[in-house]
């Protein structure tokens, strides 16, 4: 279980983004999180899995703080592939960075052996998804936190993408909060859908 208790975060001192924020994710749920432009979502997402000090409150995966030097078990998806690639890395390095990942789920993905002899710019941004997406789901990932992952996909490869998700978020018994804009979307996949003016204590 993935807790995250009385969260705040502001930028160099300004105003607080958010302020005691709570929010609870279980093994082998599907959460949804939905909420207007600028209401603080992704910077949330980026304090969950580390990208982003916590400056108030906590955050434990079975009451144990989350590590943030060592491999994070709680893993983001960005709505723009290419930040979650070193530009200077092909990107079979960048994968391997976490551990190498199993040849079906490449082929699951749709991802193609060559890419991985390539850099980032050279792919577009469906394909860079689909690397992202493999990258976030190694062997150490718990939970995974998908922010607008498909919003600029055609339908076929969103139904590709979130298809191969759901799968793997069942066989695995991995926790995943969803954020999206698009209330169809998450009341087809998700097992329930918070807001994030329902997460201030």
């Amino acid at each position: 279980m993935l807790e995250a208790t009385t969260l705040s975060f502001a930028y160099n001192g300004n105003k607080p983004i958010f302020d005691n924020i709570s929010i609870c994710l279980q093994p082998g749920e599907v959460t949804g999180l939905i909420a207007p432009s600028g209401s603080g979502k992704t910077t949330l997402a980026k304090v969950l899995c580390g990208h982003l000090p916590v400056q108030g409150g906590e955050i434990r995966i079975n009451r144990t703080p989350v590590p943030r030097k060592a491999f994070c078990p709680v893993q983001l998806i960005n709505q723009h592939p290419e930040q979650s690639f070193n530009p200077r890395w092909i990107l079979g390095r960048s994968l391997a960075e976490s551990s190498e990942p199993k040849k079906q789920l490449l082929a699951e993905l749709g991802i193609k052996m060559p890419w991985l002899n390539r850099y980032p710019h050279e792919l577009s941004g469906g394909e860079l998804q689909r690397l992202a997406i493999a990258r976030a789901l190694a062997p150490q990932t718990s939970f995974i936190i998908a922010d607008e992952i498909t919003a600029m996909l055609d339908a076929i490869s969103q139904a590709q993408i979130w298809r191969v998700l759901l799968e793997t978020v069942k066989e695995r018994g991995l926790g995943m909060l969803v954020i999206s804009h698009n209330p169809q979307l998450l009341d087809r996949i998700c097992t329930r859908t918070v807001a994030m003016r329902d997460l201030f204590a």
